[in-house]
C-alpha cells in the first residue's frame, strides 16, 4: 500500500512541501477556507500543531471549491492566516479538491483504490484526514468535528 509519503507539493510561500519529510510523525490533512462559518478551526488547528508538533504535523489545503469561499490568492491567504491566527503550520498553494482537476493527493485521500483503505467524499470546507507515522490513512471526519475533539486528540495522543 501507498502512503501519503510519496507525495510532494507547492507550499503558500512559494516552497516545497514534501510528505516525506513527515515520516514518523501523524499527519493531519484538511481542506481549509477563509469566509466559511468553520474558519475559526484555523485557531485550534494552530493549538493542535502547537501541543503536538513533536509528533504531528497539520497540513492545510486551501480551497475554492465550497461556496466561493476561499477567493483569494495565495499571499492574501498566507496573510489572513497569519495575522487572525498566528498560523504556523504548513499550508499549500490554493487546490481544487472536487472539482475538475482534482489534485493527486485528494485523489489518493478519497480513493480507496488508491489508499487501499476507504472511499470518501469531502463535502465541505474543513473536512480532516488522519494519517499515521507511515503515512498511512487512519481516517477521516467531516467538518463539524472539531480539531480539538476528543476523538482527534485521542488519535493525536495514542
Amino acid at each position: 500500500m501507498t502512503g501519503i509519503h510519496q507525495f510532494k507539493i507547492k507550499g503558500i510561500s512559494g516552497d516545497e512541501i514534501d510528505f516525506a519529510s513527515f515520516a514518523g510523525k501523524k499527519i493531519l490533512v484538511v481542506n481549509v477556507a477563509s469566509e466559511c462559518g468553520y474558519t475559526r478551526q484555523y485557531q485550534q488547528l494552530e493549538e493542535l500543531y502547537e501541543e503536538f508538533q513533536d509528533r504531528l504535523v497539520v497540513v492545510g489545503f486551501p480551497c475554492n471549491d465550497f461556496g466561493g469561499q476561499e477567493p483569494g490568492s495565495d499571499a492574501e491567504i498566507r496573510s489572513f492566516c497569519t495575522l487572525n491566527f498566528g498560523v504556523k503550520f504548513p499550508l499549500t498553494t490554493k487546490i481544487s479538491i472536487v472539482k475538475t482537476p482534482v489534485h493527486p493527493i485528494y485523489q489518493w485521500l478519497t480513493q480507496k483504490a488508491e489508499n487501499g483503505v476507504l472511499d470518501s467524499t469531502v463535502k465541505w470546507n474543513f473536512h480532516k484526514y488522519l494519517l499515521d507515522e507511515k503515512g498511512h490513512l487512519v481516517a477521516h471526519h467531516p467538518s463539524a468535528v472539531s480539531p480539538v475533539d476528543e476523538v482527534v486528540l485521542d488519535w493525536a495522543q495514542a
